[in-house]
C-alpha cells in the first residue's frame, strides 16, 4: 500500500497531548504505524556518557506519534486534509489532496 504520509511532508496532530500544533515528518515507521514529527510528542531520556565526546544528562528528543493521529496539510489552504492518489498521463502515482485536488508530491 502507497504511504500517505512521508519523511519531509507538513503536518497537523489531530489528537492527544500536543492536538493542533504542525511540524516537519523526520522520519517514519511504517512497521509500527508511527512517525516523529519536529517538535511534537518531546519525550526525556536519560542518557550515559558516551566516551569524551558525548556528555550524559537528560536530553529532550521527539518520540513516535502514531500514524492516524496526523494529517497533511493542504499546500493551498494550510488545513488538514484527506489524502488521495491519482495517476499522472506520464503513469506516474501522486499523492493529491482531496478538498483542493491539488498534487502533493514534488
Amino acid at each position: 500500500m502507497a504511504a500517505k504520509i512521508k519523511k519531509g511532508d507538513r503536518v497537523e496532530v489531530l489528537a492527544g497531548r500536543d492536538k493542533g500544533k504542525k511540524g516537519d515528518v523526520i522520519r517514519v515507521v511504517p512497521e509500527e504505524n508511527r512517525a516523529f514529527v519536529q517538535g511534537v510528542n518531546m519525550v526525556k531520556r536519560h542518557t550515559k556518557p558516551q566516551g569524551m565526546g558525548k556528555p550524559g544528562g537528560i536530553v529532550e528528543k521527539e518520540g513516535p506519534i502514531d500514524l492516524s493521529n496526523l494529517a497533511l496539510l493542504d499546500p493551498v489552504s494550510g488545513k488538514a486534509t484527506r489524502v488521495g492518489f491519482k495517476v499522472l498521463e506520464d503513469g506516474s502515482k501522486v499523492r493529491v489532496a482531496r478538498p483542493s485536488g491539488e498534487v502533493i508530491d514534488r
